[in-house]
């Protein structure tokens, strides 16, 4: 039987691939065939972790730089993907938080955080989407988070960006289903990285979270690697405009 999680042959595009989430995400992809063009905003060009990892799978890797707050070098990055060749599997996971109570909340961050998180995801999915419908195949993987299904505190900006990546994976899976496109979502748990640090660090929040979390412990970035891996092969040929919560049971609480 074919194995429907290999991925040999295809190339995979991950944003914000240089450390946790995305990194995790890219090295998954590598192990199961993908070649891997890995973005953000500060990858280095040589002997990024990343790359080494995608190398060391046996697979290739390409590292561009893209400022994802910035619509022009957005849209620049999408013409540059695609003079690349075919593009299989978009990963769209780069993003950003921000920390502020709603009353004190400044438009500088708000705008910051939905252009990154949300505007930037439109313009890559629509440039590089259009080249899959017209293909007939590709596969599109958001990442979104549990404040897509939650509202979370002193983050509105976030909030509300992942909602909105959780209705944009449904609109666009709505329109390009039919093509061969499959657009879907991961929403990670509470997941040991960088932007939950402070929180980790704060003893009292820590509690409560892990008090919280049925399988007892915060996520590792290497447990979203399977998830991504099946959105993004055949064997989810069939699976259109999902969320799937990798949260270790916290929205079953």
């Amino acid at each position: 039987m074919t194995n429907l999680f290999d991925l040999s042959g295809r190339t995979a595009v991950v944003t914000g691939a240089r450390r946790g989430i995305g990194l995790a995400m890219a090295e998954a992809l590598a192990r199961a065939g993908a070649d891997v063009v890995g973005v953000s905003a500060n990858l280095e060009p040589e002997e990024s972790e990343v790359g080494r990892r995608v190398r060391a799978a046996g697979r290739r890797f390409t590292a561009l730089r893209a400022d994802l707050a910035d619509r022009t070098a957005v849209r620049r990055l999408a013409d540059d993907l695609i003079a690349l060749g075919p593009i299989d599997i978009l990963v769209n996971n780069g993003g950003t938080i921000a920390r502020a109570p709603a009353a004190d909340h400044p438009d500088e961050i708000w705008d910051h955080v939905i252009e990154v998180n949300l505007n930037s995801q439109f313009v890559l999915s629509r440039e590089i989407g259009r080249t899959m419908v017209e293909r007939g195949h590709g596969k599109i993987i958001f990442t979104a988070s549990l404040l897509s299904f939650q509202g979370g505190i002193t983050v509105p900006g976030y909030a509300a960006s992942k909602s909105g990546v959780a209705g944009l994976t449904r609109a666009l899976a709505n329109e390009w289903a039919a093509h061969g496109v499959n657009v879907n979502a991961i929403a990670p748990g509470y997941i040991a990285t960088d932007n939950t640090r402070a929180l980790r660090e704060d003893p009292d929040r820590n509690q409560a979270i892990l008090a919280r979390i049925p399988a007892g412990r915060w996520g590792a970035a290497d447990d979203l690697g399977g998830a991504t891996v099946f959105l993004a092969s055949a064997a989810s040929d069939y699976v259109n405009g999902i969320v799937l919560p990798v949260d270790g049971g916290w929205l079953g609480r």
